[in-house]
């Protein structure tokens, strides 16, 4: 680790309730021997020292480090203080874009958690150019949006080129079984984005353009846009219902592949969605998912609606499940990669074992946080996906360490 900056690792955020699972799988990592220098950062510093205590006695010499969202100075000190800012605090849109500014031109490396692609679009235009200059990765979306999707991705076009000698023309997500539930930071993006949507005309083309996040004049390709009706798929001889997740993660992926020179072809597909099972009861689950998700969109396409919806029913940002539903949660998803005409084909999965919107999505971030203070990033500065910053070695972190397993199945 480098000895010239005071931190190797800053966790920003750390007294929110992702933040403090992430503190918590920090501290875990260096009790079994990751040699990282790392503080507790907000803006708080009796909150920061009350989670420290409740951290345990491991935690006590762990320094802790002020600083405000709204205070460009002391952001700026927070990141020319260390070489990773790790960001939980969401919605990115309202509170991280000073952050990302501060980092950029301290040429400090980041990573968050967002799953606002307005709000990514709007950092990569701003601040690309820095970024590259002054060797800054800043990289974006590193929770259950987007790390399953674009690792599982990655893993699936490795194992298809060792078979066959070629990438897979077309991967297609399905998740199986969720148990869990979207952080209250997750459904307050959402509905952030939806808001810009309706009022910045960039905002909305960046939400509902299928190649949106990817570099200019790389913004096109075969992929429309995402499912939105209940789909039978051949591969898996099964029902499909929209993933509300598929709009930010196929963004994602398409950008990595565009990152990293097109590996898996200029016209490569990408789709994602839920399985229901097969026959008419797979049917009408697909359908009784569409339509609670249609209405939910419909619900929320007014500010006043939103406003109740949120008040009434959604979870706050800072709330979140128990020890025991973190614990008891997982997720179980299954990629097929084929070629185009479908005589090659494989299935893989992949699977976590914590619910995905706080347990799992906290390990996945803390160790992509880890992987960039370790210096095992494989590009220079710019604005990254995981995959395309950090490759296979994030997976076999995930592996070892967040309870998260890639591996081939049988169809």
């Amino acid at each position: 680790m480098s000895k010239q900056k005071t931190h190797d690792l800053v966790l920003w955020g750390a007294t929110g309730f992702t933040g403090s699972l992430v503190a918590e799988h920090l501290l875990a990592r260096c009790r079994s021997g990751e040699p990282v220098r790392w503080a507790l950062g907000g803006r708080s510093r009796t909150r920061l020292e009350a989670l420290r205590e409740a951290l345990g006695p491991d935690a006590a010499k762990i320094p802790v480090v002020i600083a405000d969202s709204d205070d460009p100075d002391s952001l700026a000190a927070l990141a020319a203080a260390t070489r990773v800012v790790c960001s939980t605090v969401g919605p990115f849109a309202r509170f991280g874009s000073k952050l990302v500014a501060a980092c950029a031109e301290a040429g400090t490396d980041y990573c968050d958690i967002t799953g606002e692609v307005q709000w990514v679009r709007r950092m990569i235009d701003t601040w690309e150019e820095t970024a590259k200059s002054q060797g800054a990765r800043l990289v974006h979306c590193c929770g259950f949006d987007s790390i399953p999707s674009e690792l599982g991705c990655l893993y699936a076009q490795t194992v298809f080129r060792e078979r066959f000698g070629a990438p897979a023309d077309q991967v297609k997500l399905f998740v199986r079984k969720v148990r869990g539930q979207f952080s209250g930071g997750t459904y307050a993006s959402l509905l952030n984005a939806l808001a810009e949507a309706r009022s910045n005309p960039e905002a909305r083309r960046a939400l509902g353009h299928p190649y949106g996040l990817n570099p200019a004049g790389q913004q096109t390709g075969p992929d429309g846009s995402d499912q939105r009706i209940p789909a039978f798929d051949e591969d898996m001889g099964s029902w499909t219902a929209p993933f509300v997740m598929a709009a930010v993660n196929t963004r994602v992926v398409r950008r990595g592949n565009a990152l990293g020179g097109f590996p898996y072809g200029e016209d490569f597909r990408y789709s994602e969605s839920v399985l229901t099972g097969p026959g008419p009861g797979g049917w009408a689950r697909a359908m009784s998912m569409t339509a609670a998700l249609g209405g939910f969109m419909a619900a929320v396409a007014t500010k006043p609606a939103r406003e109740a919806i949120q008040r009434l029913f959604l979870p706050d940002p800072g709330e979140g499940p128990s020890r025991e539903q973190q614990e008891n949660g997982y997720f179980d998803i299954r990629l097929v990669a084929r070629s185009a005409d479908g005589e090659q084909r494989i299935t893989v999965k992949v699977t976590g074992d914590r619910d995905p919107g706080y347990g799992a999505t906290s390990r996945m971030l803390g160790e992509t946080a880890l992987a960039l203070a370790a210096g095992e990033a494989i590009v220079s500065g710019g604005s990254w996906t995981p995959a395309s910053a950090l490759g296979d070695g994030l997976i076999e972190r995930l592996r070892q360490h967040a309870g998260m397993t890639f591996q081939e199945v049988e169809d």
